[in-house]
């Protein structure tokens, strides 16, 4: 059931806008106090939007597909962390059962991974045997998912064996197709890149949006700025570029070469991409092997890289949701905020340490 509550300190509606309290009724925010305000339960603090994680996957761990079970501890757990919103950036279980659910964080679903055979992690994404078979397998996902799809755009070829590195996966003239279908259907495209050699072709064919991006180089990245094109970074996972390079050894040593590369320089990436106004939105990776609630920590991770803590806040929460489609802090909003002890803008580590999670109007 709804708890009537007074949020009271500073509430952050958005960019320059601050509010000293707001109240939580029947599930909905009011920004103006309502009768029986008096008697509503007061929670101090600073007041965020939900977090937004716009790079997880619910229903994904290191072999594919999990069971419901595992799924549902992953939602509450991104719930818990204070992550109310999620973008499945792809996920091989038809995950649309969380949004049945009142108890877990909002979902908008990208649908499966388009990937090809042996050229992707294998039991994550739907494989395409013919390369041509794109942009019908992009409209289905289209009508599946929640207005977004996911394509894999490149993967490390094998076939090629001591040089074997990242190569694209679709030809420039495949991709146009399909992210017109896309379009289409109502959809937007966005799109696992690690290389650079991908990004030319990605952009020619209008993609949405840009996950991981660390192979972007200087042109890339003012054309990303000029279009307003969003990178998510997932700092965490190009974290573990060394592992997978460590796992190619002296098999694929160019690959491996080439991650190690991207990892020694993979905050000098998100600062350059920062400080030339390409938007950044915020997503963990979470699934597969990163543990789910793991936002709090990514978003440390793009500080550290030297992003201003108050520009990774926004990107977190009322940017992220502008930019989904989805409310914030408004009057008859749905009561989708974190409270935290401290400022986060001052401290990003107090995202780790909020003091209340509330989702539809329930206290966490």
């Amino acid at each position: 059931m709804s708890e009537t509550l007074h949020l009271r300190g500073t509430v952050l509606v958005g960019d320059g806008r601050e509010r000293d309290e707001c109240w939580v009724v029947d599930g909905r925010l009011a920004l103006t106090a309502p009768p029986g305000a008096w008697s509503a339960d007061v929670v101090e603090g600073v007041v965020l939007p939900g977090l937004v994680d716009v790079h997880c996957h619910i229903g994904l761990g290191p072999d594919g597909e999990v069971s419901a079970a595992e799924a549902l501890a992953q939602a509450r757990a991104d719930r818990d962390a204070g992550t109310l919103l999620v973008r499945d950036a792809g996920s091989p279980m038809d995950n649309r059962w969380v949004q049945d659910r009142e108890d877990l964080p909002r979902l908008i679903r990208a649908g499966h991974h388009l990937a090809r055979p042996k050229r992707y992690l294998r039991h994550y994404g739907l494989e395409l045997e013919r390369v041509g078979d794109l942009p019908d397998a992009v409209a289905e996902q289209a009508r599946f998912g929640d207005g977004w799809v996911k394509l894999v755009g490149d993967w490390i070829d094998r076939s090629e064996g001591a040089d074997a590195d990242l190569r694209p996966l679709w030809p420039r003239d495949v991709l146009r197709d399909a992210v017109a279908a896309a379009h289409e259907n109502g959809a937007r495209v966005t799109v696992h890149t690690f290389s650079r050699e991908a990004v030319d072709d990605l952009l020619d064919a209008g993609v949405d949006g840009i996950e991981h991006g660390t192979g972007m180089d200087a042109d890339h990245i003012d054309e990303a700025a000029k279009r307003a094109l969003p990178v998510t970074p997932t700092l965490l996972q190009v974290g573990r570029f060394t592992d997978f390079a460590d796992q190619a050894g002296p098999k694929y040593p160019v690959f491996a070469a080439r991650m190690r590369r991207m990892h020694a320089r993979r905050y000098e990436q998100v600062r350059t991409l920062a400080e030339a106004g390409v938007p950044l939105l915020m997503g963990s990776d979470a699934g597969g092997t990163i543990e789910h609630g793991s936002l709090p920590a990514e978003l440390a991770e793009v500080v550290r890289a030297g992003v201003p803590a108050a520009d990774v806040v926004a990107a977190a929460t009322w940017r992220a949701r502008a930019f989904l489609g989805a409310e914030g802090i408004a009057d008859g909003a749905s009561a989708d905020v974190v409270v935290y002890p401290e400022d986060p803008r001052e401290d990003i580590g107090v995202l780790t340490r909020p003091s209340a999670v509330v989702l539809r109007g329930v206290r966490y």
